[in-house]
């Protein structure tokens, strides 16, 4: 008996020593934005603040460009969540129930996900800047969707595919022409795989670096873009990063919270049995 509360014990142990490791970075950058530059850069480090201090984020919310750029990405994830999963629903919703592409295609569309970013960045740079299309919403979004269906299509597809042929069957026999079934059968019926995949296209969208660096420039600079702008030659804004830190994670806190219980069964279903 004594041996396994011993072990219990340690295991615990083990998983508040993870936890601690892991959620240290982030207790300390969230920190720097409630510390003076004095706390800031005092040695030894202070692990809390004798006064918290709002004036990083008095100073965010008086600049302008800081706050259009937390307002650039909202609009950017949410387009790109909205026009992604109503793209790539249908698209999974054609290979599972007409074997679209044929047997391999849906691996052939994941493939194009695994594709970096890095590689097509600069001639979409080119193509944008012959149709001068750089640092606009149009170029941006449509890059978006076109890296994040193929993980929507992926899912929705092994959501699509745990939905009873016999449901949709059945509704035909009642009258259900093929898009009254996709709507009100095939929707409803993978509706927690559909918040599922809408929350993790965001949050993808939302913390997307290399595309939105190089393909915007000042009238639609995003987050995480943003950020980097503190990190100066001669001195780093750590106030600003963990403000700006703590501005930016609060879509996600949000959008994790308010869906999580569609992404906990999200997640348990088949989606992922390949």
């Amino acid at each position: 008996m004594n041996r396994n509360v011993a072990i219990q014990v340690a295991r615990y142990l083990g998983v508040l020593l993870c936890v601690t490791i892991v959620a240290f970075p982030i207790y300390w950058l969230f920190l720097m934005a409630f510390k003076s530059a004095e706390e800031v850069y005092a040695v030894p480090p202070v692990y809390f603040p004798a006064e918290f201090n709002f004036g990083s984020f008095k100073a965010l919310f008086g600049a302008s460009e800081d706050a259009k750029t937390l307002a650039n990405s909202m609009i950017i994830a949410t387009f790109t969540t909205i026009i992604a999963m109503i793209l790539g629903t249908m698209c999974a919703y054609s290979m599972v129930r007409f074997k679209t592409g044929g047997n391999h295609f849906a691996i052939w569309i994941m493939s194009q996900r695994m594709l970096p970013p890095i590689a097509i960045v600069f001639p979409l740079f080119l193509a944008f800047a012959f149709m001068e299309l750089l640092d606009t919403f149009p170029s941006i979004i449509l890059v978006y969707v076109a890296f994040n269906l193929p993980f929507v299509i992926w899912m929705m597809r092994g959501y699509i595919e745990d939905i009873p042929l016999s449901l949709e069957e059945s509704a035909r026999i009642d009258g259900c022409n093929r898009w009254q079934v996709f709507s009100k059968v095939v929707l409803p019926m993978s509706r927690a795989g559909i918040f599922a995949t809408a929350v993790f296209t965001f949050v993808f969208t939302w913390n997307e670096f290399v595309f939105a660096l190089v393909l915007t420039n000042k009238d639609i600079v995003t987050y995480p873009v943003q950020v980097t702008g503190y990190f100066a030659a001669q001195q780093t804004y750590w106030n600003s990063v963990g403000a700006m830190s703590i501005l930016g994670t609060i879509p996600v806190f949000f959008a994790v919270v308010f869906f999580q219980r569609y992404l906990v069964r999200g997640i348990s279903m088949g989606a992922i049995k390949e």
